[in-house]
């Protein structure tokens, strides 16, 4: 048996306006080339100069994760030898971080928990991007410069659930802080995964192979377990020393497999050095006091939730791992509208209509719609069958109109005591051997007494007042 080890390092793209060292504008979009200068073409004589909001939102996230802030930190030089660097190296930092010696917890389905160290944040400067046509390769430098904080985990996680937990709790802090939109599909939040094997009870760390730059958690996912694997295969076969190599691999997401890209280079083979052309990183007393104040995390407001609307922990889980989601939810409930029948109608009813991984906040329902929909169920308006009619009618015709709607579809709900009194009246002077057999303790006719009623009234009559009036008759 074999117990997997996993470490990660997630580049998280900073939204500064500018860049790190320079004043050009960081974007995604822009004309290839359109947003560089000579600072980020490297040309000679160009100095950088440190974009201060970098620091300030360094501050934030290591207060999020309860790490040391080195109030003075220190910059290096790292070679890189790749087109997308047209300075052949790299402005980071490896020996003195700005954050380090953090931690993050993460929470599995039955409610337990596990602490994952972070041994280190540091800033550095992005490369910029390599596009391929064919046999042609070209450079856009649009990105190179771009401030990017790398968080770097011990090799605590034991599983690719485990890292899904620990990536989906880091994306939701980052957002929560809002230091990056976090969008890995433009690559503001990228993934390289350190994976290695070992027997289980062993300590030893064996030979890691780095799994770079993956867009998806469930591409992630699905890359750890292939490169397992093929680990536990080279092992069980005899090969492991020889086939297993300290190297950086691919997942290709077609063929399902990791393959290798190259060689894993030490931090010998950067050959670092402090970096000549910035002084130290210097963090005040007041710019501290300022940028440590941070909002709510998704664990405070997860556990506020639970306490002020009384819900689950797993329902407050799944609302809160969002931050769009979570300020949905707050704007629901500010409507005045039950926590159970909000929760419910977010996280189910609207939730499960929508298609592509679309989310409530993006939806074309808002959540004052979707509140007042509530309302007419807790106003006995509508009945909840009816109100999942209005829902799909809503978002198959995009409108916003909800007493338009119930009264379009004829769903008004009938709550006129008399009106309920006089059709159960019918219904239980045709049946009287229905009557008999539920008063010699046949209770599922009630059943059948409360479907008359319904259907005799076009379902329109109030079912929880013939519910009641049934109730007071047959007794």
């Amino acid at each position: 048996m074999f117990e997997t080890v996993i470490g990660l390092e997630v580049h998280v793209q900073l939204n500064t306006k500018t860049k790190l060292f320079c004043s050009c504008p960081t974007s995604f979009d822009a004309r290839p080339n359109a947003h560089t200068c000579p600072t980020c073409l490297a040309l000679p004589g160009a100095l950088p100069v440190l974009n201060q909001e970098v620091l300030h939102k360094a501050i934030m996230f290591g207060t999020a994760i309860d790490a040391t802030i080195n109030r003075t930190s220190f910059f290096d030089r790292k070679s890189y030898f790749y087109p997308d660097s047209p300075s052949a190296f790299q402005i980071t930092q490896l020996y003195t971080p700005v954050v380090e010696h953090g931690k993050l917890e993460i929470t599995f389905e039955d409610g337990a928990t596990k602490t994952i160290r972070i041994n280190r944040a540091h800033i550095e400067a992005d490369a910029g991007k390599n596009l391929h046509d064919g046999a042609i390769s070209k450079v856009d430098l649009n990105r190179a410069g771009t401030p990017l904080l790398e968080i770097v985990s011990e090799p605590d996680m034991r599983s690719a659930t485990e890292v899904t937990l620990y990536l989906k709790k880091l994306h939701s802090i980052v957002r929560y802080l809002d230091i990056s939109d976090a969008n890995m599909q433009e690559g503001s939040f990228r993934v390289d995964v350190n994976v290695s094997i070992r027997p289980k009870g062993d300590t030893q760390l064996y030979t890691r192979v780095e799994i770079k730059n993956i867009n998806s958690f469930r591409f992630i996912e699905k890359a750890i377990e292939m490169e397992v694997g093929r680990q536990i295969e080279a092992w069980e076969d005899g090969v492991y020393a020889r086939e297993i190599v300290q190297e950086t691999r691919l997942f290709d997401q077609a063929k399902q497999e990791t393959r290798s890209m190259r060689g894993k280079e030490e931090a010998a083979d950067y050959r670092y050095f402090p970096e000549p052309d910035l002084l130290p990183a210097y963090i005040d007393d007041a710019m501290f006091a300022k940028y440590s104040q941070i909002p709510e995390l998704p664990d405070q407001k997860r556990n506020r939730f639970v306490s002020e609307y009384g819900m689950s922990l797993y329902n407050a889980d799944v609302i809160t791992s969002m931050l769009e989601t979570a300020h949905y939810f707050e704007a629901m409930m500010r409507e005045g509208i039950s926590a159970k029948n909000a929760v419910s109608w977010l996280t189910v009813e609207l939730q499960g209509r929508l298609k592509g991984g679309m989310t409530p906040a993006q939806s074309p329902i808002d959540a004052l719609t979707l509140a007042t929909l509530i309302k007419r169920i807790e106003d006995n308006t509508i009945s909840g069958k009816a109100a999942k009619e209005v829902l799909d009618y809503l978002l198959e015709h995009h409108t916003l109109d909800i007493d338009g709607t119930i009264e379009k579809l004829g769903l008004k709900q009938n709550s006129d005591t008399g009106a309920i009194e006089a059709i159960i009246d019918v219904i239980l002077a045709a049946n009287p051997d229905k009557i008999a057999e539920y008063k010699a303790g046949k209770e599922k006719m009630f059943g059948f007494f409360v479907g008359q009623t319904l259907k005799a009234s076009q379902g329109s009559a109030n079912p929880q007042m013939v519910n009641d009036l049934l109730k007071a008759k047959l007794s």
